[in-house]
């Protein structure tokens, strides 16, 4: 197994800029810790999707960050809104016109 070597680089995180050249979210500065083969690793991924290490890592991030909200099994609802969610559970269920012609058709990986 190879070791990789203890040297710390920065990478910063800043901002989106658009097409227009506007900020297209607030000016927030997250500092990552990294070793150089990390950073030499980022910088290869970033440069193959085409963009810059910043906001190769910023994408990256979010997805995982999505990824991990979407699958968690565990739902917390506060104390204050549990009543209110049992009733919109007991609700009966409504007929959406759009999900039920979908529901009619064969999937489209069997056409």
């Amino acid at each position: 197994m190879r070791r990789l070597t203890a040297y710390l680089v920065y990478v910063n995180v800043i901002q989106a800029i658009n097409l227009n050249g506007h900020s297209t979210m607030s000016s927030l500065v997250l500092s990552v810790r990294l070793s150089k083969e990390e950073r030499a690793l980022l910088e290869a991924a970033s440069s193959r999707a085409r963009t810059n290490v910043s906001d190769f890592v910023r994408r990256k991030a979010l997805e995982a960050a999505e990824m991990d909200v979407l699958e968690r099994r565990i739902v917390a609802i506060p104390a204050k809104d549990w009543e209110r969610f049992e009733a919109w559970a007991a609700k009966p269920a409504r007929e959406i016109a759009g999900l039920k012609d979908l529901a009619r058709r064969p999937p489209t990986w069997r056409k």
